[in-house]
């Protein structure tokens, strides 16, 4: 969860709806979470993940992602439109963070076909996998990392290197010699 403080406004100017604004300092507790993502997807039908630096959300998408983080209740818009600079980056870094000690490495080839991720298929996975709804709560690079876990847990990758792959035939052709061997010997 993350807790930011968005400062009092005095006369400031919403260059959006081309007003002054005022507005007393606030308190926000939210969260990074599926819940957050289904309820935005909701709201503007496009799957959250798509977007990156190459195609980011737009400043109303942005607006609206952090309202559905939000858990404290009862918060004017127009505090969403009073936030700073340092308040968005704090919100930001939240968002990119990783909770975890869980580190996965990834090796060999990665499918180029890239899967639309939706609230709905990550809510799939979590049943596939019989994770707990609560988990929804959970900061959402956490419980992505949950789920990978359990992808490999359940899927281990049973191919080789060529490297592990002739060392293996290798002590498959040593043992058989040595059988070999021992039976000749035993034949004698």
């Amino acid at each position: 969860m993350l807790t930011v403080t968005i400062p009092a406004v005095n006369d400031g100017w919403d260059p959006i709806n081309e007003e002054f604004i005022q507005t007393k300092e606030t308190t926000l507790q939210m969260e990074h979470s599926l819940l957050s993502i289904s309820k935005w997807e909701g709201i503007w039908r496009e799957p959250f993940m798509s977007f990156n630096e190459k195609h980011p959300m737009t400043y109303e998408q942005s607006l609206s992602y952090y309202k559905c983080m939000t858990i404290t209740k009862n918060v004017p818009d127009i505090i969403y439109r009073a936030m700073p600079q340092n308040v968005v980056k704090q919100i930001t870094a939240y968002i990119n963070d990783t909770p975890t000690a869980t580190t996965i490495t990834h090796h060999g080839k990665q499918s180029k076909k890239q899967e639309i991720i939706t609230a709905e298929l990550i809510y799939f996975w979590m049943v596939s996998y019989q994770v707990p709804f609560e988990c929804q709560k959970w900061h959402l690079n956490r419980l992505l990392t949950l789920l990978e876990v359990c992808s490999i847990k359940n899927n281990p990758d049973d191919k080789m290197s060529k490297k592990e792959a002739l060392a293996h035939q290798k002590a498959l052709n040593n043992a058989r010699r040595a059988k070999y061997a021992a039976s000749k010997r035993g034949g004698k």
